[in-house]
């Protein structure tokens, strides 16, 4: 994992699209099946939309029926961080990129084998970077 990052909400404005901002900084939420990822099937990895760090791989995807785009389990458990996030009312675990602490969605105990684990991530948190195909 790379250094931590740090900006004030000025720069990370200057940096993210108001939406990103919004999501990533402020721990919005992208409006379900809505978002460019959440039925995508193409292989490859999916990394912090604010800072690169890679978070997820395609392998690791599966569809929730949620909406947005799943996975059950990340790239490396130190690259994704969670808290207790008791906004709306309700308890759940926040995830968020350890690296620049990007919100990106919330981890539910009702995901597949082999974890168990239902990583809901929103797609604006995301930048998705195919995979590299052998031209041989």
């Amino acid at each position: 994992m790379s250094d931590n990052i740090e900006k004030t909400d000025d720069q990370w404005r200057e940096e993210l699209t108001p939406e990103q901002f919004r999501v990533c900084r402020k721990q919005g939420t992208e409006p379900a099946f809505t978002g460019a990822y959440w039925d995508k099937k193409d292989a490859g990895r999916y990394a912090c939309v604010a800072c690169g760090e890679p978070l997820f791989d395609s392998t690791q995807k599966f569809d929730s029926g949620t909406g947005w785009p799943s996975f059950f389990d990340a790239i490396d458990p130190n690259a994704v961080a969670a808290r207790e996030d008791r906004s709306h009312g309700m308890l759940r675990t926040e995830v968020h990129c350890q690296r620049c602490g990007s919100h990106l969605g919330h981890l539910f105990p009702d995901g597949p084998a082999p974890t168990g684990q239902r990583y809901c991530i929103n797609s604006v948190s995301l930048h998705f970077m195919p995979a590299v195909t052998d031209p041989d």
